[in-house]
């Protein structure tokens, strides 16, 4: 024992693995660690000259860590994290080798980009891809059984220039926000020279935990990640007695080693629990800036799983892994910190604090009801499409939920001014007076896609699967462009000699009232609801392919990322093109690994059983002169369901034969029903796939 409590040996290896600002100052000249500090701090660029001293140290460093490698990660567009290792070695032309790193090799790389997905902007030929060394997020170790490498957050760019990562964009976007709520602020008095606003990002991260053995004897998670068929079990999460349970200690070890792994790297994971279905759970970190909030959530992901397999365990981030059960989200959590250092969806305690906080509100309400296509866009995938409008997830349906004290308060300014809010006592401080809000005036609702919930807004159709920064590029974008408006008018009217309080008013009072219809804030599962929404003129996008549909020849949408510099009219239309692709290329992934399953497991097992039966009809009607009946039933329906399965076995094969994803998933989903009962006709010992129930409860 040393004597030290827990929390004290967290605080002393906590970020360890990170060359942050704590450990650069050991490392640094004072002119360098100055420099540093600015362009991590407040996105400034780096001085050339300090470049070569920074990436020394960051060498020294990194050996002192056991490293022998750099490598520039990235995040390109195949939702994934990239990496190419370069060792330090160079040779002293003695025989012998030097340790270098200069500062061209930590500010640029050239790894090959011709092997990832482009969307059309290079050819295959040009196979030059940059990658440009993002300062704002913290280098780090990255350890194995035999050495360890330094990793170098980077964006990853083509040629002519153009963004072929997930940062680049999102960089652009909090760029965006930035410059429109410093725009606002100074509207309301507040300095903002020299100063930034940005975003900020909290993303729970859902997840299941299934035994390696029955993995590895599962050639539909081996390959997609999910299961393609299975009998829901008779028990699985009815009794709601997994979630918030006592964790297995199996689990609380893995859970206990994933948070050391992960409070090394400084990610400040802050909570853990069982979710709602048995072998699944969560974690959530604490809020940091989005950035290196989004680079956290990667690596979270990543050692997630390596984690997990020291336990002989499997963890799996597909959105919906198993049918008739919860899947999983990542909770997008997602506010704004002005240049006043102040979160702006927090409610204050005077009007001008309330102004300036129902104004954000007001804008996120247009943006979010003027780009709901795009927005539900940015979530769409092969996975996520299992999940969303299911009863552990939002609907395809996008509305905002406020709760009953702030949407009170939305409607007094629709009538023109709030004055006083729910549980407080009314205020008479004038016609722009806006009431108290007390924090925490929302109840938690969970069916609505994008709900307040007291100091940020909780955005929960992310897949869990998903890289947060897509989401998060369109958020900050949209936000970004109705704040502009707002500011635009504001600007203009105080301009022209009238009162900003008053001018505040109208400007907010016409948003509510030609937005207003995308609060909603009852349940989101109901068909009352989706009835509501189609008479409210909401889109209902079920589907990726309708998503995808609804944005990408979209002049509008491709003029609001150019506006603001987010994406050019290029980059929008490859990305469209790259996500239309990845859909098509899962759906044919999981059509053939189906094929495979029922052609070379299922269905010979099928026949065998039903020889088996009929010998035995047979041979049992000899002996005792009986007829058998009900054992011929059992024939019967074992040899009916594997004549479906077969027939929609050749269904699946014609779909794929037409690539059409429509008819292959209508396929995919016929031959699971047949398929499904024969695992409850057949003896156990036979059957060739573990079963929900194993892997759900073993």
């Amino acid at each position: 024992m040393t004597g030290k409590t827990d929390i004290q040996t967290v605080a002393d290896y906590y970020g360890e693995n990170v060359f942050n600002l704590k450990t650069m100052r050991n490392y640094l000249s004072d002119k360098a660690y100055k420099n540093l500090v600015a362009a991590t701090r407040e996105g400034g660029c780096i001085d050339a000259s300090i470049a070569d001293e920074v990436a020394d140290a960051m060498k020294t460093w990194a050996l002192s860590k056991g490293a022998t490698h750099f490598t520039h990660w990235f995040q390109p567009l195949t939702g994934s994290t990239a990496e190419k290792h370069d060792s330090f070695i160079e040779p002293d032309l003695e025989g012998g080798v030097m340790l270098k790193f200069s500062g061209k090799e930590l500010i640029k790389g050239e790894p090959d980009a011709s092997s990832f997905p482009s969307g059309g902007l290079r050819a295959t030929f040009e196979a030059r891809g940059y990658t440009a060394w993002d300062p704002t997020s913290p280098a780090f170790i990255k350890e194995g059984e035999n050495g360890a490498t330094l990793c170098i957050p980077t964006a990853f760019y083509s040629y002519h220039g153009e963004a072929l990562d997930k940062k680049t964009p999102l960089l652009r976007s909090v760029a965006a926000l930035s410059k429109q709520v410093c725009r606002l602020a100074e509207l309301f008095g507040i300095d903002s020279k020299n100063k930034r606003a940005y975003a900020t990002l909290g993303p729970e991260q859902e997840y299941f935990l299934v035994d390696k053995d029955f993995y590895e004897a599962r050639l539909d998670l081996l390959q997609t990640g999910r299961t393609l068929f299975g009998k829901t079990p008779a028990k699985h999460q009815q009794m709601d007695d997994h979630y918030f349970g006592a964790i297995k200690t199996r689990v609380m070890s893995f859970m206990a080693e994933l948070d050391h792994e992960l409070w090394i790297m400084g990610i400040p994971s802050k909570t853990r629990h069982n979710e709602v279905c048995p072998a699944q759970f969560e974690m959530a970190p604490v809020f940091e800036e989005q950035n290196l909030s989004v680079d956290h959530n990667m690596m979270t992901m990543e050692i997630l799983k390596k984690v997990a397999e020291r336990y002989d365990l499997v963890c799996l981030l597909h959105e919906k892994p198993f049918a008739g059960v919860n899947g999983s989200g990542k909770h997008n959590n997602w506010s704004v910190v002005g240049p006043d250092d102040k979160n702006w969806l927090t409610p204050g305690d005077n009007p001008h604090e309330n102004a300036k906080f129902l104004t954000m509100i007001c804008a996120l309400m247009k943006a979010v009801d003027t780009y709901a296509p795009m927005l539900r866009a940015a979530v769409a995938s092969a996975g996520n499409d299992h999940r969303l409008g299911a009863n552990e997830a939002p609907p395809a349906i996008l509305s905002i939920f406020l709760g009953d004290q702030l949407y009170d308060v939305i409607e007094q300014i629709e009538q023109g001014g709030a004055k006083s809010s729910k549980q407080t006592a009314p205020l008479e401080l004038g016609v722009t007076s806006l009431p108290s809000l007390p924090r925490d005036v929302t109840d938690r609702n969970r069916t609505s896609p994008f709900a307040f919930t007291g100091n940020k807004f909780e955005f929960r159709a992310v897949g869990s699967n998903q890289s947060c920064a897509g989401a998060n590029v369109v958020l900050n974008t949209i936000v970004a462009d109705s704040l502009d408006e707002i500011c635009t008018k504001l600007e203009t009217e105080v301009k022209g000699g009238k009162d900003f309080n008053e001018v505040l008013q109208g400007v907010l009072k016409d948003i509510v009232k030609k937005h207003k219809k995308i609060l909603f804030n009852g349940d989101n599962y109901t068909e009352a609801w989706h009835e509501e929404a189609l008479k409210r003129g909401l889109p209902n996008l079920k589907n990726t392919p309708e998503a995808l549909d609804a944005v990408k020849k979209n002049e509008e949408y491709i003029a609001l990322f150019e506006r603001h510099k987010v994406l050019s009219k290029v980059e929008f239309a490859a990305r469209n093109e790259i996500y239309e692709e990845q859909y098509h290329a899962i759906i044919k992934i999981e059509s053939d690994v189906a094929l495979t399953m029922v052609k070379t497991e299922v269905i010979p097992v099928a026949l065998e059983y039903q020889s088996t039966l009929a010998g035995t009809i047979s041979d049992v009607a000899d002996a005792s002169g009986c007829k058998l009946p009900q054992t011929m039933e059992l024939l019967k329906e074992v040899s009916s369901e594997t004549e479906k399965a077969l027939e929609y076995t050749k269904k699946l094969e014609t779909a794929i034969e037409k690539e059409d994803s429509k008819e292959m998933i209508s396929a995919m989903n016929a031959l699971r029903r047949p398929i499904d009962k024969l695992e409850g006709l057949l003896p156990y010992e036979i059957w060739p796939l573990p079963s929900y129930a194993e892997m759900l409860f073993l």
